[in-house]
């Protein structure tokens, strides 16, 4: 398949996070035809079970390009135009992974090897195949990890912490609401009170957030509920001990406060010869957390559009992607380094 087709046949298969398989299948067929003219091997690498990263290689891997397969509900299919390639997963991060086949193609058919592909499961809910992969790394000094920074190296990236937040109530009738106590009401007090914590800020990475991202509970308009709970995650810029603090301080024994993942905020290197920003979104590179070797975020495609329902992808970019992988990837493995 060429470079648009690939990315359309991997942005129709679903995706979503806890259902990577298919995708998985679909990357062994293609890459297998990679390996077996190029003398490369293919595995998968086992995270849970019916969920496999993905790891092929040429020679001794030097050098990783390694995005993820997961996507973020809900599926859509693929559409094309003249000038973007649009469905869930076009730039977060199917387009990163065609654009890092083809780079590899195009690598390995100029005769350059000691080349790595790591495509991995459940970023985009708690890194999990990135959390195996680090536990089993296969000798690479560097690490290319694509995301949506529309071709821009980042100099930097926000973490991530998430919570649950449960409160629990009385059932009773609606009409009689001192009888029972509202764990929705409970609930909605003390998400109040965490918009109201104060949020660190960094000269390089900026402010943090907050996003209350789920609210769940109740049972019936007419019953005082007993339970709710909330999901929310910050988007942090520095040692979040204050902002654990403060969440537990907000539900002051109202609600039950549970952290239930979090990855740090990162500085990053430049590279020469390409444009350079900062992204508030987090990544998988705090995870990997070294074992494959240096980091560089970059990859095609626009953050502002993945998660959305206008997510798309510029074929502009996609194609210049190829070529900035291919190019990144040599300059590492003849000088060693980001520098020419």
């Amino acid at each position: 398949m060429n470079l648009f087709e690939l990315t359309r046949a991997l942005v129709d298969i679903e995706s979503t996070t806890n259902r990577e398989q298919q995708v998985a299948d679909f990357l062994i067929a293609e890459l297998s035809m990679l390996a077996s003219r190029t003398s490369g091997r293919l595995e998968r690498i086992p995270v849970e079970p019916d969920r496999d990263n993905i790891f092929a290689s040429w020679g001794e891997p030097i050098v990783t390009l390694s995005t993820h397969m997961d996507t973020v509900p809900p599926f859509f299919p693929s559409l094309e135009d003249a000038e973007f390639i649009w469905g869930r997963g076009s730039c977060d991060a199917k387009g990163i992974i065609a654009a890092m086949i083809a780079a590899v193609g195009k690598l390995l058919d100029s005769g350059v090897t000691n080349l790595g592909l790591l495509f991995v499961v459940g970023e985009e809910r708690n890194s999990a195949g990135a959390k195996v992969a680090a536990a089993d790394p296969r000798g690479a000094r560097f690490l290319i990890n694509g995301e949506p920074t529309e071709n821009q190296l980042a100099l930097g990236s926000k973490g991530a912490l998430r919570f649950e937040v449960t409160a629990h109530g009385k059932l009773a009738h609606s009409a009689y609401p001192e009888l029972g106590h509202s764990a929705i009401h409970s609930l909605l007090d003390v998400l109040r009170a965490i918009r109201m914590i104060p949020l660190p800020e960094d000269p390089l990475l900026g402010q943090s957030t907050l996003n209350i991202g789920t609210i769940a509970g109740g049972r019936a308009p007419n019953v005082v509920a007993d339970h709710a709970q909330a999901e929310i995650m910050f988007r942090t810029v520095g040692n979040p001990e204050e902002i654990r603090q403060a969440v537990q301080a907000a539900a002051g024994g109202r609600a039950e406060v549970r952290e239930v993942f979090y990855t740090p905020a990162l500085r990053l290197s430049a590279f020469d010869g390409l444009p350079t920003t900062v992204v508030a979104f987090a990544t998988d590179i705090p995870t990997f957390n070294g074992a494959w070797g240096q980091p560089f975020l970059i990859g095609p495609g626009s953050i502002h559009l993945a998660h959305t329902a206008e997510e798309r992808i510029p074929k502009k970019q996609l194609t210049e992607a190829v070529d900035i992988y291919a190019r990144m990837a040599r300059q590492l493995l003849l000088t060693g380094g980001a520098e020419a």
